[in-house]
This record gives C-alpha cells, sequence and structure tokens, in this order.
C-alpha cells in the first residue's frame, strides 16, 4: 500500500511539472530549435552592425540601409523571440562567436574601408546566410509557425539583400 501511494504521488508531481511546460516546447525538433536561435544569432549581428554604420557612416544610401535594417530586424526579433518563448525555447541575445568576432573588424574600419565592408560582410554575405537559412525553415521545419514565420519574413530578407547587392556593387565599384 505504502509503495503505491508513493507511485501516485510521483506520478502527481510528474503531471504538475508537464504542466507547466508549454506543450510545443515538448515537441519542438532539434532542427527547428536550430532555426530559432541561428535566426536570433543572425538578426543581432545585422543589427549590431547596422548601429555601427548609423555611428561610422557618412554615406547617405549606408545610413538608410542600416535604418532599414535595425527597424526590420527589430520588428523580426520580437515575433522571433514570440514564437520561441511559446515554445519554450531560450534564444542568444547577441551574435555568435564567429559573428562578434566579424563586428570587430567591422569596428576597426573607417571612412570608405568601413563602408565596402559593412555593404559586404553585413549587406550581402549575412543576407545571403539569411535568406538560405529561413529558405530551409520555410521549406523544412516541422512546426506550422515556425515554417509560417521564415516564409513570411522571407520577402523582407530578399529585399535587404538585393538593395545591399546595389549598394555593395556601388561602394566598392574602385576595387
Amino acid at each position: 500500500m505504502r509503495r503505491l501511494n508513493r507511485l501516485l504521488v510521483g506520478t502527481a508531481i510528474l503531471g504538475l511539472i508537464c504542466m507547466n511546460i508549454p506543450a510545443h516546447a515538448r515537441d519542438i525538433s532539434m532542427s527547428d530549435k536550430r532555426f530559432l536561435k541561428n535566426a536570433a544569432e543572425a538578426g543581432n549581428f545585422e543589427i549590431e552592425g547596422s548601429k555601427l554604420a548609423l555611428a561610422k557612416s557618412k554615406d547617405a544610401d549606408i545610413l538608410r540601409f542600416a535604418r532599414m535594417m535595425t527597424d526590420d530586424h527589430a520588428q523580426a526579433a520580437l515575433k522571433l523571440k514570440d514564437l520561441a518563448t511559446r515554445r519554450g525555447v531560450e534564444l542568444p541575445t547577441e551574435p555568435s562567436l564567429v559573428q562578434q568576432a566579424k563586428l570587430k573588424y567591422l569596428e576597426m574600419r573607417e571612412g570608405v574601408k568601413f563602408d565596402k565592408s559593412y555593404a559586404t560582410h553585413i549587406g550581402v554575405s549575412a543576407h545571403e546566410q539569411a535568406v538560405k537559412l529561413f529558405e530551409d525553415a520555410a521549406e523544412d521545419a516541422t512546426d506550422a509557425d515556425i515554417k509560417k514565420f521564415a516564409a513570411d519574413t522571407l520577402p523582407v530578407l530578399k529585399k535587404h539583400l538585393e538593395e545591399a547587392k546595389r549598394i555593395d556593387i556601388r561602394v566598392n565599384q574602385d576595387d
């Protein structure tokens, strides 16, 4: 009888613990979780790089692009955070270590060299990677809300990439 009581108490405690875990947190796939984290790091990288551009650049196109980046990526970050929270996934609040190293490099650049590096690394390269990341999630995510978020965000990322390519060609035309 004592054994049965312990079993019932243990089962009740386990049930209470499980009730505190959001349903989606229990069944989110590792690839969906990885997407959420990689998307957060990518957004953090582009926001931080664009803040540098707003502080360092004098180029009107770079400044306009950087403002668009900080605004659009901040909005996407809020949606991503909400989605991750509902899934019980804690997102990174900074870029990855590799991205942080790229930001340090960018921070050391000045003038036209900064503009060229920003256009190439934050504008084109980071957006090519982000578009690939979001295309893969829009196609392969197992969670319907994550798949929709990726698909809905893609047009904005593609618009950023096209604008970044235009700026990159202009600022790097002397090379």
